[in-house]
């Protein structure tokens, strides 16, 4: 899920760059340092320690706090802020909407919000699939969907393990193996064929 932060951290600023304006200066660094990395919400807002991550999207506003320190034998100044930021938290058991950007044998890659989950093959859906790897599909022996690169989804998070100095190598499992999951064309047909059933 997106989510409003506002946390604070500290923007070093190295000697050659203390003689240019100084608020662009901080800002930049702090959109280099600060947005495609993990935080943590402060302890007293949450109780499950696992549950704490999550991922800057875009920085809102920033503003300083105090003056800045400068280091002995550094020659950096080290400045507090304050930021507002977009976040990306994603939570067990969340539901979310993405694309399938890669199709390998073992499974697809699916892209919601700044990351990439894991569908294993076993989670695509209630059939025998054969993976043809060369066109970047999954077809199901009797049901005959396909799922393809480009392919937009439902799924559901069922494994998480965001990676604090990497958040793109962050290990998402997903499933589309229940009702109201999978490739979007799949649920449009469940429900037209229910429609038509509730006719008659």
């Amino acid at each position: 899920m997106y989510l409003i932060v506002e946390q604070e951290d500290v923007i070093r600023i190295p000697p050659p760059l203390l003689g240019e304006d100084i608020d662009e200066v901080i800002e930049d660094l702090a959109r280099e340092k600060i947005e495609g990395n993990v935080y943590s919400f402060p302890r007293e807002e949450v109780k499950d320690p696992a549950e704490r991550k999550y991922i800057i999207v875009l920085l809102l506003s920033l503003e300083k706090v105090g003056d800045g320190i400068i280091v002995p034998g550094d020659g950096a100044v080290y400045q507090k802020v304050r930021f507002k930021a977009l976040a990306f938290h994603p939570e067990l058991q969340e539901v979310i909407v993405g694309d399938v950007v890669d199709a390998l044998k073992f499974g697809a890659f699916i892209r919601f919000g700044p990351i990439d989950g894991l569908l294993h093959i076993s989670q695509i859906m209630d059939d025998v699939i054969d993976v043809d790897v060369e066109n970047k599909r999954f077809i199901g022996k009797e049901s005959k969907k396909t799922l393809r690169v480009k392919d937009k989804v439902i799924a559901r998070i069922v494994a998480l393990s965001i990676n604090d100095a990497n958040p793109r190598q962050s290990k998402i499992g997903l499933t589309m193996r229940q009702p109201g999951l999978g490739k979007f064309e799949w649920i449009e047909e469940l429900v037209k064929g229910e429609q038509k059933e509730g006719k008659k």
